[in-house]
């Protein structure tokens, strides 16, 4: 075969159904191999978009995406999405044309050192030389992708070694020196973690993206039913809890709810499990959790103490770990830590007042929240709306919100909500945009156009970059530096496109409107034009500790 030949075949072969891309030079030999086969490939109309598109793809299945693009501007054009799935652990295989191995180094057309870039955010790259090689890489490649904490995995491969033709022997099996994830917890530790569960007075769980991506949703909740502990999440960690369970208490750090946060302030026994403590999440690191011991359940063992100390380091798989230790823990008796979370939760609640003069976003999300019963797959693009979709589209499953946390990437939530959507086409898939994200990559319109993929986006159009303002106002005495910006006419734009567009000023034109939406067979834009100025609270001041929460606007 061909090296092209190969690159498809072992893709059948490892069950690829589905790929985005789009074609270049130096990738031509293996477009041509796809031609005709039983691949799907869905031609994106810029290189972002395929990668975002595949981490949505990734997100809502647990399945490894795929990516094909050309060497130079085609390859850099695919970095922020890179490094967005290493930051979120979204398990990819990236395949980059490069040009032919004489003209490697030569600065020739079209030449990127894609693997030298890419290496600080994929879990592993190649740059193949020889055909032969082939099968036996594209087999790691996956193998890597998608177990361990899953990330990743670019394939360089130049035009010759594509076109030229060698014995095709695809490997029985994967082996690679010193990749050995971990799985099994250490017996003694988790014996050394039950018992601080049960001298605890005020135990907490915290959760993160981690549960979602070892499938360990069901553990977590018999765990958490069994023991009563409280639980928060993260922002990745949405839809791995119930979020009506009087367990939960929402999502802690930086836009928080008050209960999350003072839990995590007033906790003795924080057990982190599927998360990294990342900077949005502690705030100010000597203030995070000062009167707790601290457990921390994670597959990646370089994430163990990477921020924060802890007493009780369990190297495991999520899933694996809560399961042991549901088997060894005793009931917690923590009735009244219990009522205290909950009484805060009760005190200051997510809140907002909407009136027939304005359209409020937060009403925009609970109205959509509402009307999909909470079952449809959410992805949201990246500032202020993110939060309120955060904490008003309540994600009752994992998979089901999906979002650019690590990264924050303004761009994600459109393609991912077409790669979503082609994953579980009988899904409801929503895009929750700002005005300013969806212009990122609003050319996908196109793509959802050719193939009437039925994505409803919802435009939060507050015609400013939301959360730039915000701050600008907070902390930079209200100078307003290029955060306003103009928005096209998005039903017009829609339109030019072939694509439904909607609008709506008012609240009850805003359920109208997403009636509308949810009916309508194909894609659709909606245009809200919500309240120019509104603030985004709860929040934890930069260089604070969670407890220094501001519920309402700093004015009061």
């Amino acid at each position: 075969m061909s090296g092209a030949q190969m690159v498809i075949a072992c893709m059948e072969r490892l069950g690829v159904e589905t790929v985005f891309g789009y074609p270049g030079g130096a990738i031509l030999p293996i477009y041509d191999a796809l031609h005709g086969s039983s691949i799907d490939h869905v031609l994106t109309r810029h290189e972002q978009g395929a990668i975002h598109a595949a981490e949505g793809y990734a997100r809502a299945t647990g399945r490894t995406g795929t990516v094909f693009a050309t060497s130079g501007p085609g390859a850099t054009n695919l970095v922020t999405g890179i490094a967005d799935a290493f930051m979120d652990s979204t398990p990819l295989v990236i395949i980059t044309g490069q040009v032919a191995t004489p003209l490697l180094g030569r600065d020739g057309f079209q030449e990127a050192d894609v693997v030298g870039i890419t290496m600080p955010i994929t879990k592993h790259n190649y740059q193949v030389r020889e055909t032969a090689d082939l099968p036996r890489v594209l087999c790691e490649a996956y193998h890597l992708a998608s177990t361990g904490r899953p990330g990743p995995v670019l394939v360089d491969i130049p035009k010759d070694v594509s076109s030229q033709v060698a014995p095709f022997v695809f490997p029985e099996a994967v082996e690679i020196p010193g990749y050995h994830p971990p799985t099994l917890p250490d017996a003694l530790q988790l014996q050394r973690v039950c018992a601080a569960i049960t001298e605890a007075q005020r135990p907490l769980l915290y959760i993160g993206g981690g549960i979602v991506s070892a499938g360990a949703s069901e553990e977590l909740r018999a765990f958490a039913r069994q023991t009563g502990i409280p639980v928060v999440s993260t922002l990745m960690g949405l839809g791995a809890f119930p979020p009506d369970d009087p367990l939960f208490l929402g999502m802690l750090g930086m836009h928080g709810t008050y209960a999350a946060n003072l839990a995590v302030q007033q906790c003795d026994l924080l057990i982190a499990c599927g998360v990294r403590f990342d900077d949005r999440v502690t705030g100010k690191l000597e203030l995070f959790s000062p009167h707790s011991k601290k457990v921390h359940i994670e597959i990646d063992p370089a994430e163990i103490e990477k921020n924060v100390r802890v007493d009780y380091p369990v190297i495991a798989d999520a899933k694996q770990a809560l399961q042991a230790l549901r088997s060894m823990s005793p009931p917690c008796t923590c009735a009244s830590w219990l009522a205290q979370v909950q009484a805060w939760g009760q005190e200051h609640p997510l809140t907002y007042s909407q009136d027939e003069s304005s359209l409020k976003p937060q009403y925009v999300i609970d109205l959509l929240n509402e009307m999909t019963g909470s079952e449809a797959i959410v992805t949201t693009e990246v500032g202020q709306h993110q939060m309120w979709a955060a904490h008003f589209y309540r994600a009752k499953r994992p998979r089901t919100f999906l979002t650019s946390g690590g990264l924050g990437t303004m761009g994600f939530g459109f393609p991912a909500a077409i790669g979503a959507q082609l994953a579980v086409p009988e899904a409801t898939v929503v895009c929750i945009a700002g005005d300013a994200s969806f212009q990122m990559n609003i050319q996908e319109l196109q793509t959802v156009a050719e193939r009437n993929i039925p994505v409803k986006v919802m435009v939060i159009n507050n015609r400013f970059l939301g959360m730039v303002r915000q701050w600008q106002k907070m902390f930079y005495e209200n100078r307003l530096s290029e955060s306003r910006i103009g928005a096209p006419d998005f039903v017009r734009v829609a339109e030019a496109y072939k694509v439904k567009g909607l609008r709506a000023t008012t609240p009850d034109e805003a359920r109208q409107v997403i009636v509308e939406a949810l009916a309508h067979p194909g894609p659709v834009v909606v245009d809200f034009l919500v309240e120019e100025e509104e603030n985004l609270f709860p929040m934890v001041p930069p260089g604070k500790g969670n407890h220094e929460i501001l519920l309402r606007g700093w004015e009061e």
